[in-house]
């Protein structure tokens, strides 16, 4: 792939197919049986049948014994390749280091949690999840680290705010006039309708135990005091599932029109997606989207808003824009807020991240350090500020002489750690900084010695926690993969200009063409714009700036075949200026020149060309694999797990 939004969206897709949600390897007594092997290393059956039945739930279709086979065979290459990252110790660098480490503290969040504190706050937010609210708020900003002075000043002028709303004041206005929200000017701090998850915690606190009506007393969050007013209660819109084509980029509003005119044409959704969607990770599978309910995409507002409004299965959504680039989206289905048994351990493992577990952070931290015997110096840890000199928080830092760089700063698990073991985690990552030497000294202690439980913590757990030890190795894995075909695949492909002719020349039957026209087309909703254009255009005057604008969208003069738009086949190829209408859009279509058939130039199907070559270097490089790593499948594991899968009980 060639941008990091591209990437972005393999990452995430690549971890959704392959990345199971607390899958539990076999605990039996015996060894799970074995379905196939990488390099000798196992698979289990298990493991297989759980992620095929995570990745095709609902689709009755796909439980047939050959479309079982041809994921197993996506799957093994899965493994292949991960092996290949591994034997080139791309597990080993520190930015691998890194992102696990990083997925592995969000992992590790459920399962050390404290749990009454956990269930209950997980229950809560079930309850929630069948109610959406609706409220506005007025917000009166103010910084987290603001002094006692100017946090009691906002908070007296809430108080204000509030009274003079009691009193009768429209809230809507005072919002408009007061409000640090930049929204509140546009929409009168209205917030539309939301449910749990989906705010700061105190604030969705206060929202849902506020009656229909009534005004809150000021709220804090980290973004100042908030007043809310709740205006409505209703049941949950529970999730959807839908399908979308993707067009990468701000400026190709034309290729996403063009896939939007033939899908109202009625042809074939998943062909339509395949041929124009530029998402990676769905466009082979009809653009299919994991469920989700409202506010799980709060990067791409605009999507789940266009989503949640179509109101039928098979409704088609017309063409918007997102930051990602441009969408069409499909209604699949309408999915109700499933039992609470259901959802309970991904609300477990969502809330523990959550920062309404701040609220028993304490008493975790206490049991944690309990847990690991955690033992501190306190007379080492005191004399920490006397020990670093002013000079730490200034570039180049290094202990100074004459120190006892072997005294025990605390010790866990038994294992100790001294002042030099602090000093070089110091030294790893020091950089100035504008804070005091104490503050700063302080903060870094704070920071090594999580780091040091987190590590122990992550040893322990993966020691007693199959679950666990189970999702820290698929993240693993995932990593591994995406990496790999990073640089084998997709920067390859993307990066070799002379291997993508080279692949294009070698191929050019893919690439062949019928009866073109090389032309312009001009897009618009008024019939009487389209008639003064085509009038002005006919009188040999040339049109305006302004005039351009107007139209809905206009395209680079390009060869195109039938079929590929509709105002194209609706048309006489003939050169000059012609016009056409095509579901409810006027089109002018100016053709310059005819384009006998042949084959199509390089630039035209540059796209299409990376993509092949993509697909032919992963073939080639698979191929490879297989010979340097034997892959042995277990007839009777195979045979296990194609009975389970295709059972109907």
């Amino acid at each position: 792939m060639s941008s990091e939004l591209g990437m972005k969206f393999v990452r995430f897709f690549l971890l959704a197919v392959f990345l199971p949600a607390g899958y539990v390897f076999s605990q039996q007594k015996d060894r799970p049986l074995e379905l196939f092997s990488v390099d000798n290393k196992p698979v289990d059956v298990d493991e297989f049948v759980y992620l095929y039945k995570k990745n095709h739930q609902g689709r009755e279709e796909e439980f047939t014994k050959e479309k079982i086979e041809e994921y197993l065979t996506l799957f093994i290459n899965f493994k292949l390749k991960v092996t290949e990252a591994e034997s080139r110790g791309m597990g080993n660098t520190e930015s691998f280091k890194t992102e696990l480490n990083g997925y592995k503290a969000e992992l590790r969040k459920p399962f050390v949690a404290e749990g009454d504190a956990l269930d209950k706050l997980v229950k809560e937010v079930y309850d929630r999840m069948n109610e959406e609210v609706k409220a506005s708020h007025i917000l009166i900003s103010i910084n987290g680290d603001a002094s006692p002075k100017d946090t009691l000043e906002a908070y007296n002028k809430a108080i204000e705010i509030r009274e003079r709303v009691m009193k009768g004041e429209d809230f809507g206005m005072l919002a408009q006039e007061f409000s640090s929200d930049p929204s509140a000017k546009s929409n009168s701090g209205d917030l539309g309708y939301f449910t749990a998850l989906q705010m700061v915690y105190p604030f969705e606190d206060a929202a849902f135990k506020t009656e229909v009506g009534k005004v809150s007393n000021p709220v804090r969050t980290r973004f100042g005091y908030h007043i809310i007013k709740v205006v409505d209660r209703r049941p949950s819109s529970g999730e959807i599932e839908v399908s979308h084509i993707l067009v990468r980029g701000n400026e190709n509003k034309n290729r996403i029109d063009e896939a939007y005119q033939k899908i109202l044409r009625g042809e074939d959704w998943t062909k339509v997606c395949k041929e124009y969607s530029e998402d990676p990770g769905t466009k082979d599978n009809g653009g299919r989207l994991r469920p989700f309910g409202k506010g799980a995409l709060a990067s791409a507002p605009k999507f789940e808003e266009v989503a949640f409004s179509l109101r039928d299965p098979g409704a088609v959504s017309s063409p918007f824009q997102t930051s990602f680039g441009w969408h069409i989206v499909k209604l699949e289905k309408k999915i109700p807020v499933p039992p609470f048994s259901e959802l309970e351990p991904a609300l477990k493992r969502r809330v523990a991240r959550d920062e309404r577990m701040a609220i028993s952070k304490a008493k975790e931290d206490e049991r944690r350090k309990k847990k690991l015997n955690f033992h501190e110096s306190e007379e080492l840890r005191n004399k920490l500020n006397q020990l670093m000199d002013s000079t730490i928080t200034k570039e180049g830092w290094k202990p100074a002489n004459g120190l006892d760089m072997s005294a025990e700063l605390f010790e866990v698990n038994s294992k100790k750690y001294s002042l030099a073991d602090f000093a070089t985690f110091i030294q790893k990552g020091h950089t100035a900084t504008k804070e005091s030497p104490t503050t700063y000294v302080n903060r870094l202690y704070e920071t090594y010695v999580n780091s040091v439980l987190s590590n122990e913590e992550d040893i322990q757990l993966q020691r007693e926690n199959p679950e666990y030890k189970s999702l820290v190795n698929e993240y693993r894995e995932g990593i591994l993969l995406f990496s790999i075909m990073e640089q084998e695949v997709w920067n390859k492909a993307s990066n070799d200009s002379l291997g993508q002719v080279a692949y294009y020349q070698s191929h050019l039957d893919k690439y062949k063409a019928g009866d073109r026209v090389e032309a312009r087309i001009f897009a618009t909703h008024d019939k009487e714009f389209s008639d003064q254009v085509k009038e002005t255009i006919a009188k040999g005057d040339t049109l305006k700036p302004e005039d351009l604008k107007k139209f809905k969208s206009i395209t680079n003069s390009r060869a195109y075949e039938k079929g590929e738009h509709p105002a194209i086949d609706r048309v006489n190829w003939v050169i000059g200026l012609q016009e056409a209408e095509a579901d409810g859009m006027y089109y002018l279509v100016e053709i310059s020149s005819l384009v006998a058939p042949g084959t199509k130039k390089f630039e035209e199907v540059r796209a299409s060309v990376i993509s092949d070559f993509q697909d032919a270097l992963e073939k080639k490089w698979i191929e490879a694999l297989r010979a340097k790593y034997p892959v042995k499948v277990n007839k009777k594991g195979k045979k296990k797990a194609l009975s389970i899968l295709t059972s109907k009980g």
